[in-house]
C-alpha cells in the first residue's frame, strides 16, 4: 500500500509540474501574442534603418492591432537565424537572404510581399577612376562589394561578371567586403578600392541627399534587372495574421499623405504581392557562384 501510495504521490508532482510548465509556456506565448517583431537586413546604418522603419512600424500597429518592434541585428546571417529560430515574426530580406533562409529551413520561410520596383532591381558599378568605364576594365584592379550575404551588394554583382567572364577572385588584385551600400560607396570615395557595386536605390538616395557628388563618384556599369527585396513570415504564422500583414502593405496609397511618407522612405512606389518562385533565379545564381551550397 506504501508503495502505492508513494507512486501516486509521484505521480501527482509529475502532473503538477508539468502543468506548472505548460502554464508557463502558455503565459509566455500569450505575453508574446500581442507583439509582432520585425527585423531587417543591415544594409545600411542602424539608425538609418530604425528612421526608416519607425511610421512604417506605427502603421503595422494599427492596422494588425498588435505592439510592432524593430529588432536590429548584427549582420545578415543573423537576420536569417532571427526569423528561422522563432526571435523575430517578419524580416525584409534582400532576394538572396530569402533564399538562404528558404534553404536553412527546409522551405518554411514565406515571403509576402515586395516593392514593384524589386521585380526588376539592379545594381550599380561606381568608381572615381577615370580609366575605369566597363566591367572589363575591373582586371587588375580593386573593388568592394558590400555584404557577402547581399543580393544586390554582392551575389548579382558577382553573376554578372561572372556572366562577363571576369572572376572576381582571381581576375581582380583584391575584393573588399564593406558589410553595407553606404559604407561601399565612402570606400570608393575615399580612394580605399579602385571600384565598387551596390543597390542601384540606395545609390539614387544618396545622389538626391547630396551625399556624394556623381562628377566625382560615377557610376560606369548597370546591371539588368532581377528580383530581389521582399518581406518574409515564417510559414506557420497564423494564416489571418498573414492576411493582415499583407493588406496592409498593399492598402499603402501614394495619394495618401501619410502613406507617401512610409513609402517614400521605404523607396517604394508600392507594394505588391510575391511568392517563392519569383527567387528561383537568385537561387540559381546563388548556387553557380559557389555561395549557396
Amino acid at each position: 500500500m506504501k508503495t502505492i501510495a508513494l507512486r501516486t504521490f509521484q505521480s501527482l508532482i509529475a502532473a503538477g509540474c508539468s502543468a506548472a510548465l505548460l502554464f508557463g509556456a502558455a503565459t509566455a506565448q500569450a505575453q508574446n501574442a500581442g507583439v509582432l517583431r520585425v527585423s531587417a537586413i543591415p544594409d545600411e546604418a542602424p539608425t538609418e534603418l530604425q528612421r526608416k522603419f519607425k511610421p512604417l512600424g506605427e502603421y503595422l500597429e494599427k492596422k494588425t492591432g498588435m505592439k510592432v518592434e524593430f529588432t536590429p541585428v548584427t549582420d545578415y546571417a543573423a537576420s536569417v537565424e532571427a526569423l528561422i529560430n522563432k526571435k523575430v515574426e517578419m524580416v525584409w530580406f534582400g532576394g538572396f537572404t530569402f533564399v538562404q533562409a528558404k534553404d536553412r529551413s527546409k522551405n518554411q520561410i514565406t515571403p509576402l510581399v515586395q516593392r514593384a520596383e524589386d521585380e526588376k532591381f539592379r545594381s550599380v558599378f561606381i568608381t572615381t577612376n577615370k580609366d575605369i568605364n566597363k566591367l572589363d576594365d575591373l582586371k587588375g584592379r580593386t573593388l568592394s562589394f558590400g555584404s557577402e550575404s547581399s543580393t544586390s551588394g554582392h551575389l548579382m554583382p558577382r553573376s554578372f561578371l561572372l556572366a562577363a567572364k571576369i572572376n572576381p577572385d582571381t581576375d581582380l588584385k583584391r575584393i573588399a567586403f564593406s558589410g553595407a551600400h553606404d559604407a561601399t560607396v565612402a570606400a570608393v570615395a575615399g580612394g580605399k578600392v579602385d571600384a565598387g557595386a551596390l543597390n542601384i536605390s540606395v545609390w539614387e538616395k544618396l545622389i538626391g541627399e547630396k551625399k556624394v557628388d556623381p562628377a566625382v563618384v560615377r557610376v560606369f556599369y548597370t546591371t539588368p534587372g532581377y528580383y530581389d527585396y521582399n518581406w518574409s513570415v515564417r510559414s506557420d504564422m497564423n494564416a489571418d495574421l498573414k492576411k493582415k500583414i499583407t493588406d496592409a502593405f498593399l492598402a499603402l496609397d501614394p495619394k495618401n499623405p501619410q502613406d507617401k511618407v512610409i513609402l517614400d522612405l521605404q523607396r517604394a512606389s508600392k507594394f505588391i504581392p510575391t511568392k517563392a518562385e519569383n527567387y528561383t533565379a537568385i537561387e540559381a545564381a546563388a548556387h553557380n557562384a559557389g555561395l549557396l551550397k
